[in-house]
């Protein structure tokens, strides 16, 4: 299980390569320092936000956790503004709208859980949604952005 501060740098050097990614095709786009929980990178040259998250477990669940509170407060996909998320497993990454997920999560009946997570000290809300769901609604999908960089 990995501590707090491990988890954070595996998230900025995931949030690094998707800047680099996207940096490709928009050479302005920033990351957003910080405790930001909005959005993680901006890309000025369209006015898009993007959110970024990492969740090798679901490798082992089959299962994404689609945060929705933590704190008795909304987060996750109930506070970020981002118009995309990527969601890097170590296998694949995933790229979706906010609503997409959101449609996924009604279509489907999917129920929130609530649970401390691993690396967390309060309990989460979130709902457990399976990989072979999520996909169809995906804008894309490709190899892991952490596997690629590993080669």
């Amino acid at each position: 299980m990995a501590n707090f501060k491990e988890s954070l740098e595996t998230g900025q050097d995931l949030e690094e390569l998707v800047l680099k990614l996207i940096r490709k095709d928009y050479p302005c786009s920033v990351r957003i320092p910080g405790k930001f929980k909005q959005y993680d990178i901006f890309i000025p040259e369209k006015d898009v936000k993007i959110e970024v998250k990492q969740d090798k477990k679901s490798q082992h669940t089959g299962n994404l956790v689609i945060e929705t509170s933590m704190y008795g407060q909304p987060s996750g996909i109930m506070s970020t503004e981002a118009h995309y998320v990527y969601f890097d497993t170590g296998e694949e990454l995933l790229i979706i709208t906010p609503n997409d997920i959101f449609k996924c999560i009604i279509k489907n009946n999917i129920p929130e859980r609530t649970f401390v997570g691993d690396g967390d000290t309060q309990e989460k809300t979130a709902c457990l949604v399976k990989l072979d769901l999520l996909r169809p609604y995906c804008l894309r999908t490709q190899k892991s952005l952490i596997k690629l960089s590993l080669n």
